[in-house]
């Protein structure tokens, strides 16, 4: 299995590590909720050096980056990072995913670790008529996440980058303790917090002064069973599960990233088409009511009549209480809606929510 430039830190610490797509990677370090809650109440710091990184040069850049997602890059100078995705024809997603802008010509897409290899290819795979460089740069990148309420406070201190005017999906560049490192108010928690991407040959440096600058706050590093607990309460989207090539970003309810008025791009008529037409099904949210714990893949029913299949559950730690995400027909999507979902053989009763589930206070 492939290892982050920081695994011999996760082992050190004595976190049980898993196979996650051919990386060795922490799942938790103490456990799950215990992480979960830090992040929420304090803050956390993940290794996400298993991200894949893909880099788009050239003088066409601009146009091939428009070309392949549904976003406005135009909109992007190098101090904003913009959500989108990687569509097919069909309006559907390849991959979800963050764009950055390094320079003029010079883009910078950061994948899932499971699909880098796949975007890579598709991404290639569509620059004939483009004069464009696609380099796939995952294994020179190491990323951090530092995330929580705590997470200015704790970073300030290590750079010299002006944190505190960033606002959300905002982007810096310089150093962060003497590293050159890429710094972004993003992340995948719902909280407040940076990532930091570097090629430094040494990011233990950063790793290690992070944890001991935050060790008054209570910081902890953190595993990825609790970043999907805290993705899903927050209700981000994990390819695999609640987005993939069947599902559109119209039904994902992602449409605020489909910009039809900025010209072609991979996937515009079928969704144009879709969106003047409605659509039939929609992502929904969901609380159990019974008992049991709703997981991915089990079946959910209304009026007695299987008609989806739950894409990701979890049993939450904030609101401890079972929820979930599912594609429902668009008749049955409204918050109050009852249905219900297969647990172990059983029918147990639930109710469509509105969704995020959770939503930091803002200040």
């Amino acid at each position: 299995m492939k290892k982050t430039r920081l695994y011999k830190y996760h082992k050190d610490s004595g976190a049980k590590l898993v196979d996650f797509f051919g990386w060795e990677m922490p799942v938790e370090y103490s456990s799950i909720v215990e992480e979960h809650n830090t992040v929420r109440q304090k803050a956390g710091l993940f290794d996400v050096s298993h991200m894949g990184e893909i880099l788009i040069s050239g003088s066409q850049a601009l146009d091939y980056v428009q070309f392949l997602t549904p976003n406005d890059a135009s909109r992007l100078n190098t101090q904003k990072a913009q959500y989108s995705a990687l569509t097919t024809p069909q309006g559907t997603f390849v991959d979800d995913m963050l764009v950055y802008k390094l320079s003029d010509n010079r883009y910078l897409l950061v994948v899932n670790a499971a699909n880098t290899d796949k975007d890579f290819d598709w991404v290639k795979s569509h620059k004939e008529d483009f004069d464009v460089e696609v380099k796939n740069m995952s294994d020179q990148y190491t990323q951090l996440a530092l995330q929580g309420p705590k997470s200015l406070a704790i970073l300030k201190p290590l750079t010299d980058i002006g944190l505190e005017e960033m606002k959300p999906f905002r982007v810096r560049r310089g150093k962060v303790k003497g590293e050159e490192s890429i710094v972004s108010r993003t992340g995948y928690t719902g909280e407040d917090g940076f990532e930091i991407y570097t090629l430094s040959s040494n990011p233990g440096k950063i790793w290690e002064s992070i944890l001991k600058q935050g060790k008054k706050f209570d910081i902890r590093p953190i595993g990825l069973g609790a970043r999907d607990t805290l993705r899903l309460e927050a209700c981000l989207m994990l390819y695999g599960n609640d987005i993939d090539e069947t599902t559109t970003v119209l039904e994902a309810g992602l449409g605020w990233l489909v910009k039809f008025k900025k010209g072609d791009f991979l996937g515009r008529e079928t969704l144009l088409r879709q969106k003047q037409e409605g659509i039939k099904r929609k992502i929904a949210g969901f609380e159990i009511k019974g008992r049991g714990i709703a997981r991915h893949d089990y079946p959910v029913f209304v009026k007695g009549k299987e008609v989806s299949k739950v894409t990701s559950g979890t049993f939450s730690p904030y609101f401890k209480k079972s929820i979930g995400l599912t594609y429902l027909p668009i008749q049955y999507t409204e918050p109050g809606q009852n249905i219900e979902v297969g647990i172990r053989g059983k029918k147990v009763e639930a109710e469509v929510v509105k969704i995020p589930f959770y939503s930091r206070k803002k200040k």
